[in-house]
C-alpha cells in the first residue's frame, strides 16, 4: 500500500479542507471541479506547463482553483488530502513527501468511490493484463439484456465520476480498472470482481511483478459475492486466497475446460454453469453458444465466460448472458476480420500491444502470416514465439524494436521465413502486407498482432489498425 494511504472509508467531509490535485488532463480535471464544487480549498500541481495544460489552467482558475504548473514534486502547504492521476509513480518525491506528512493520496476511483450516494449501485469490477474492456462490454451488454440500469465505466470512456455524480441512475456498474487505478483506491469494495489473467506489464510503474499483482489483487477485497479468477492462470487463484473478503463470498473459476463445481466452462461448444446453480455437484446451466461470442476465439471465450460469472453473481439469469453476448459487437482492432482475399483471411488486431495480448491472438489461427513489432516497452519476445512457432507460415517485421522479434524468431523457429522491413514511413504498412500476401497460401491468415506499442510509426493502435484495414482494401481492389 502506498504510504499515506487509509483504509477506512468512512464519510469525508470535503468544505474547507485543503486539497491537491496531481495532474491535470483525463481525471485530474473533473476531479479539481468535483472537488472545488463540494467546498474543498483546491491546488492542482502538473509537471508539465505545455500549451494544453496552460489551457487547462487557465478553465480552472477562473473557477477559483490555484494552478501551480511545472512543479508536481513540491507537497503544497497545509495539504489535508492528494488526489492523483492514475499514471503519477507511487515513487515521486510528492507521494514521499505526502507520507511523511501522514496525508492520504488518493486516486480519481477512490474519489468516485467515497462520492457515491447512501442507495448507490453496486460496483461489478474487472482488471487483468488483457481483456478487460472486451470483458467489461460483454457484462454491460448482458446486464442490459437483463433489463437493468447499467454503464461500462472507468478506465473505458464514462468516468466513475460522471457515473456516481450524474443524473442518471444506475441499478449497478460494469467498471474496468487498471493497476494504476486499484493502486491508488485503497477503500474500494466491489460486490463482485474478475481478474482475467496476470502477465508482466507496466512494470517499470509497479517496480516489480510482484507490486503489479498486489496492485491487481486488490479488486477482490471486501468482495460481497463472488472473485472471479482464471482457473488457467494459478496467480490469479492465488490473489482470490490472499485477499480479505466478506463472509460467505466464494472463489468462482471459469475454464475453457469441462468446468468443476464452482466452475464456469465450456461442454461441446456450450458455455455453462457450474457455480450459481442449485445442486452444483451435480447440474450445470447452459448459459450461451460459443457460436454466440463474437469472435470465438480461445481468449475471447474466456472473456466471455467471466463477464457470464460476474453477471451471475449479480442474479442474471441465463438467457440474458446469451442475449448479452448475441448483442456484444467488439471494438475496432480486437482480433477484427478484415477481409478474405485469394483465399487468405486478413485479421486486425492492432490492440494486442503486448506480448501476453499477441500469444492469445496467435493462438486463434493457424497457419499464420505474422506481421509484428513497433516499441517494445522492455518486452522481450522469446516466449511468445517459442509457444507460436507452430503455427507460422512466414513473419514480416515492422517497427523500432523488430530486432529483438527477429532474433527471437531465430532462436525458436529458424525455419519461418522473416521479411524485416526497414522503413517507417506511411507507405510501410502497405508494403507489409503485399510481403505477407506473397508469404501466404489460401487458407491462411495474415494476422496483425504486433506484441508492441505503435507510437514509433502510428498516433495509437488505432491508426496502426487503419493502415492495416486500407493496405488490405488496396489488396482486394488489385485483384
Amino acid at each position: 500500500m502506498g504510504s499515506g494511504q487509509v483504509t477506512s472509508s468512512e464519510p469525508f467531509d470535503f468544505q474547507g479542507k485543503h486539497i491537491t490535485v496531481a495532474g491535470l488532463g483525463v481525471s485530474g480535471v473533473p476531479a479539481a471541479k468535483v472537488l472545488h464544487g463540494l467546498g474543498a480549498i483546491v491546488t492542482v500541481v502538473n509537471d508539465g506547463a505545455d500549451e494544453r495544460a496552460r489551457a487547462q489552467a487557465a478553465e480552472l482558475e477562473a473557477l477559483g482553483i490555484t494552478v501551480r504548473l511545472g512543479d508536481g514534486d513540491t507537497l503544497p502547504e497545509g495539504s489535508e488530502l492528494i488526489v492523483t492521476a492514475p499514471g503519477w509513480k507511487p515513487d515521486k518525491p510528492l507521494f514521499a513527501a505526502a507520507g511523511q506528512a501522514g496525508v492520504p493520496v488518493w486516486g480519481d476511483v477512490e474519489l468516485a468511490w467515497r462520492l457515491r450516494g447512501p442507495d448507490a449501485a453496486p460496483w461489478l469490477a474487472v482488471t487483468g493484463t488483457n481483456g478487460k474492456t472486451t470483458t467489461v462490454q460483454m457484462l454491460a451488454s448482458i446486464l442490459k439484456a437483463a433489463g437493468l440500469r447499467t454503464a461500462a465505466v472507468g478506465n473505458i470512456g464514462v468516468s466513475l465520476l460522471d457515473a456516481v455524480l450524474g443524473e442518471e441512475r444506475y441499478d449497478v456498474l460494469a467498471v474496468e480498472l487498471s493497476s494504476y487505478q486499484l493502486h491508488w483506491a485503497p477503500s474500494l469494495r466491489a460486490h463482485s470482481a474478475a481478474v482475467l489473467n496476470l502477465a508482466p506489464d507496466h512494470l517499470d510503474w509497479h517496480g516489480s511483478m510482484e507490486a503489479y499483482a498486489a496492485d491487481k489483487g486488490r479488486i477482490y477485497e471486501g468482495n460481497r459475492i463472488a472473485c472471479v479468477y482464471n482457473a488457467a492462470d494459478k496467480a490469479t487463484e492465488y490473489l482470490v486466497r490472499e485477499a480479505d473478503v466478506e463472509e460467505g463470498c466464494r472463489a468462482v473459476g471459469f475454464t475453457l475446460g469441462t468446468p468443476a463445481p464452482s466452475q464456469l466452462g465450456v461442454v461441446e461448444g456450450i458455455l455453462v454453469d457450474r457455480a450459481f446453480v442449485e445442486n452444483r455437484q451435480k447440474n450445470a446451466q447452459e448459459l450461451a453458444e460459443v457460436a454466440d461470442v463474437n469472435p470465438p476465439a480461445p481468449h475471447n471465450i474466456a472473456n466471455a465466460l467471466a463477464a457470464a460469472a460476474l453477471a451471475r453473481a449479480y442474479g442474471v439469469p441465463a438467457k440474458a448472458v446469451r442475449d448479452g453476448l448475441r448483442a456484444f459487437t467488439p471494438d475496432a482492432h480486437r482480433i477484427a476480420h478484415v477481409a478474405d482475399v485469394d483465399g487468405v483471411a486478413y485479421v486486425d488486431d492492432s490492440k494486442a500491444t503486448n506480448t501476453h495480448a499477441a500469444e492469445a491472438s496467435l493462438a486463434a489461427y493457424e497457419p499464420i502470416v505474422w506481421i509484428a513489432g513497433g516499441l517494445a516497452k522492455g518486452a522481450v519476445f522469446d516466449e511468445l514465439v517459442a509457444k507460436s512457432a507452430r503455427r507460422l507460415r512466414g513473419a514480416v517485421l515492422i517497427g523500432a524494436d523488430r530486432a529483438l522479434i527477429r532474433e527471437a524468431l531465430a532462436r525458436h523457429a529458424p525455419e519461418v521465413p522473416v521479411v524485416d522491413l526497414d522503413r517507417t514511413d506511411t507507405g510501410a504498412m502497405l508494403q507489409a502486407v503485399q510481403e505477407a500476401r506473397r508469404l501466404a497460401q489460401p487458407g491462411d491468415t495474415v494476422l496483425l498482432a504486433p506484441a508492441c506499442a505503435s507510437m514509433d510509426m502510428f498516433t495509437n493502435y488505432n491508426k496502426r489498425g487503419d493502415a492495416f484495414a486500407e493496405a488490405v482494401r488496396e489488396l482486394g481492389a488489385g485483384t
